[in-house]
């Protein structure tokens, strides 16, 4: 499903399928083409891309949100499996240079002051205790009643 057929679904629809919502979507392309600006070596020279940034966005979300494969993917934009492989990395690699969608690291949640509450609860296995299946009380009384109802 490719981004046009998308972008007119209800905002509730559009944040179901994608696990984003359209605000963000818009925040997150803006910030892909704006990065993607700065590391271009040369803005006026090659050849325009096949997948527009909205697709490639789109294609990370569905890897991300329906664990989708890459082969499944690339079939359905019509590339390669490992040009679906570089669009999605590149797509996140240029995220997570983004100050925005870049997540703070193990140190800082741990220079921070909020405490957490630890709360934990015991649930190992215990064995259940029932009657031994061989006992000598079980095994004559239902060996009897076979005997008893095949006379």
């Amino acid at each position: 499903m490719r981004y046009t057929e998308v972008k007119f679904l209800k905002a509730s629809e559009f944040k179901r399928l994608t696990g984003v919502a359209p605000a963000t979507f818009a925040t997150m392309v803006s910030e892909l083409t704006r990065l993607k600006e700065e590391h271009r070596k040369h803005p006026t020279r090659g050849r325009p891309p096949k997948i527009l940034i909205e697709d490639s966005l789109l294609m990370l979300l569905m890897y991300y949100r329906e664990y989708r494969t890459f082969f499944h993917i690339s079939k359905q934009y019509g590339i390669s499996e490992m040009q679906c492989w570089r669009i999605v990395t590149q797509t996140e690699q240029l995220l997570l240079q983004s100050p925005i969608f870049h997540l703070p690291g193990k140190k800082s949640l741990h220079k921070t002051e909020n405490n957490f509450e630890v709360i934990v609860v015991d649930v190992s296995e215990h064995p259940i205790e029932r009657p031994k299946k061989n006992s000598e009380k079980i095994t004559p009384v239902k060996r009897n009643d076979i005997l008893k109802k095949a006379k």
